[in-house]
């Protein structure tokens, strides 16, 4: 089985084993999506989705966040950890968004890792489910899964980023990253991964060499 194969297999079990694939993230609008994905960094989703109502509530635009003070975005986001970088990227980010968007996020991955505090997994993310383009969102969970089912052996997201590009039918790369952080979050551990329960065992690398050793 060719990678390409392999790849195409893994997205047919996994839509199998996880219909519903959406992002755990709270948000209404693009802007909403793009802040909370700056805060759900070394941050879970649970934890943002409490923190972003109130947030959201306050400042409800571009606008509001843009001239509002650090401080004051930084009292409503304390709890998600790094909330002074975070809150720092936020302002400067809607004053971007502002300045030279005219308020609107841009919809490709190449404008949206302009905006402070945006990396590809982000921009991702946003043009993904927001705008509906292919889209790889390379998280901790991809990095882990793909990794032990052979696509690649490195770190490094934007290359993963690259070589799954290639590899995902493009129409389903975005529902795929979606499944694989639920597959990390309930089989796929870091740690103890329950790989008898896994729908993807009999193309994975990680548990064939489980097994014969």
């Amino acid at each position: 089985m060719t990678d390409k194969e392999k790849a195409i297999t893994a997205v047919e079990l996994m839509e199998k084993e996880y219909p519903d694939a959406v992002c755990s993230l709270v948000y209404k609008e693009p802007l909403q999506l793009l802040i909370a994905t700056r805060l759900a960094a070394q941050c879970t989703d649970k934890r943002v989705n409490i923190v972003t109502p109130a947030l959201f509530e306050k400042f409800k635009t571009a606008r509001d966040f843009a001239d509002a003070k650090v401080s004051e975005v930084e009292e409503y986001i304390h709890s998600c950890g790094l909330y002074k970088t975070k809150a720092r990227d936020i302002v400067a980010m809607c004053k971007m968004l502002c300045d030279e968007y005219d308020e609107i996020v841009p919809d490709t991955v190449e404008e949206l890792v302009k905006l402070p505090g945006v990396g590809r997994k982000t921009a991702n993310l946003v043009v993904g489910d927001i705008f509906g383009k292919p889209a790889v969102v390379v998280d901790t969970h991809c990095i882990r899964i793909t990794s032990r089912l052979g696509f690649h052996n490195i770190k490094d997201a934007v290359k993963i980023e690259k070589i799954l590009k290639e590899l995902l039918p493009p129409e389903k790369s975005n529902d795929f990253c979606h499944r694989l952080v639920l597959h990390g979050r309930a089989v796929c551990d870091a740690r103890n991964p329950k790989c008898d329960l896994c729908c993807m065992k009999n193309i994975c690398n990680f548990y064939a060499d489980k097994t014969n050793n």
